[in-house]
């Protein structure tokens, strides 16, 4: 029998790590059933813990306008300085289980409900600018090997080193994960971004793209390995113990956020793909600029009514905030609001947490938490001569039109220098101790991985710094004898 890679319903796979896209750097299509049938499996892999993400801590708050960004965008809660918006926030971990430790190495999700008059927008990032892939086809496979072996059901250095040895691209954020912010103390001092691109859409419906930074009021603050590890067995809840302590006493924490803006017509001729989100736009060439302030102060009053069943997608947008062609957006944007139909319930935005301010008015009825009324006696189709909602007319509400041209294909991203020299600029930014954490944070973990996996990802590192890969192959040969 061959080992050919097959879908769900027996056809050959000709590219198991490329999504279709509408040219290089167009959006994914939903056209591309191995993907779509790929993902949606993945989304319902745990039953009902969230895939990834699944433990958090939440909390209510408030965004306020600090600067004037209507030349920018016609989003309704960012047009006037000194609005405030309601909003709520959810902080996590990515790979482990609910039980996990909150301060093991990983990165931490960084997610914001706003509730504005047009709907709820949600933020929906990480604590780290970048990612470690940037094609969703490959999302799941990642996933999987931060999670436990099919078998032995541990962690497994194997898997993890493994694939991120064969996906290169991965470097920058390895290298952000192993520094001492892959474990933040607590989840109040830590940033969050949006980490992908997206759009802003002006009142003459211009275009422009942007990145989120929401950088912490209470100063960025890590735990060196050997803390988190004792933290870990002591207090395993300690970032949720922290985030509820704090605003329980009336230390609100508070984020300063900030876009970096491009023109839509430099995104061709820039160095780096505006859309690969597993690079940063380098401040230097587009700072960043204030729009507000995010304030938490207070806490849920029930765990699971509020924070459990908070659910976030990006493509929950609110008019002037639009995507981008970035492919992972691209994947988010159906895999979010997916899982969230299978572990919630088709019916999902309904509850109370999730529920937009402004209301909700449609044709879908019934289904699984069906908690509004299920809209009552009106009518449940459209168009209807029984008054039901009606769509406004108005060009550009939800979406602008954006240029997209090339054929349709699977246009793999070719491995470049250019994958490895942020994280290369990353390691030579950093103090000579932050240097020799990173190093011995990474020595201790890829010295349990097989040693043909180990010289695979030391030549990435030293690709990225001579230095850098050296330095690493000393101490895991240290270790290792």
């Amino acid at each position: 029998m061959s080992n050919i890679l097959t879908t769900s319903n027996g056809n050959p796979v000709e590219n198991d790590q490329t999504s279709q896209t509408a040219g290089e750097w167009g959006p994914v299509l939903i056209q591309d059933f191995h993907f779509i049938d790929k993902i949606s499996h993945f989304d319902r892999e745990r039953i009902p813990e969230r895939v990834v993400h699944a433990k958090g801590a939440g909390a209510h708050g408030y965004f306020e306008v600090t600067h004037d960004t209507t030349h920018l965008t016609k989003a309704k809660f960012l047009n006037k300085v000194g609005k405030k918006t309601p909003l709520f926030a959810r902080f996590s971990t990515v790979g482990g289980e609910k039980g996990s430790a909150d301060t093991a190495r990983d990165p931490r999700g960084f997610a914001v409900k706003f509730y504005t008059e047009e709907g709820n927008w949600d933020m929906v990032g990480n604590n780290t600018p970048v990612f470690f892939i940037r094609d969703p086809s490959k999302f799941p496979d990642f996933i999987h090997t931060q999670k436990r072996h099919p078998q032995t059901n541990l962690k497994d250095a194997n898997m993890f080193w493994d694939f991120l040895s064969l996906v290169p691209e991965s470097i920058h954020q390895v290298t952000i994960l192993f520094s001492n912010r892959g474990t933040p103390y607590g989840y109040r001092h830590m940033n969050g971004y949006s980490s992908h691109t997206f759009s802003l859409v002006n009142e003459k419906n211009q275009v422009h793209y942007v990145k989120f930074h929401f950088k912490t009021a209470q100063g960025i603050k890590n735990l060196k390995a050997n803390e988190a590890d004792a933290l870990a067995s002591s207090d395993p809840d300690f970032a949720t113990r922290d985030l509820f302590d704090a605003i329980d006493k009336g230390d609100h924490p508070a984020w300063n956020v900030f876009i970096q803006v491009m023109e839509q017509k430099d995104a061709k001729s820039y160095r780096w793909n505006p859309f690969d989100v597993t690079k940063v736009w380098p401040h230097k060439d587009y700072p960043l600029q204030p729009i507000g302030r995010m304030v938490l102060n207070r806490n849920p009053e029930n765990y699971f009514a509020e924070t459990e069943q908070a659910a976030f997608s990006p493509s929950h947008l609110v008019p002037g905030i639009d995507v981008s062609p970035d492919r992972m957006l691209q994947g988010r944007l159906f895999s979010y609001p997916d899982t969230h139909r299978h572990r919630l319930g088709v019916n999902y935005q309904q509850i109370p947490i999730n529920r937009p301010l402004s209301g909700i008015k449609n044709y879908q009825r019934d289904g699984f938490m069906a908690v509004n009324g299920n809209q009552g006696s009106g009518p449940n189709y459209g168009p209807n001569s029984f008054d039901g909602p009606q769509q406004n007319n108005i060009y550009g509400t939800t979406f602008v039109s954006q240029a997209l041209q090339g054929e349709t294909g699977r246009f793999t991203y070719a491995l470049t220098d250019d994958d490895f020299a942020q994280a290369g600029t990353l390691y030579r930014l950093q103090s000579e101790e932050e240097k020799t954490d990173l190093i011995n944070n990474i020595a201790g973990h890829i010295s349990h991985a097989k040693k043909e996996i180990r010289d695979r990802q030391i030549a990435h590192f030293k690709r990225a710094d001579p230095e850098y890969g050296q330095r690493v192959e000393d101490a895991v040969n240290n270790l290792v004898g």
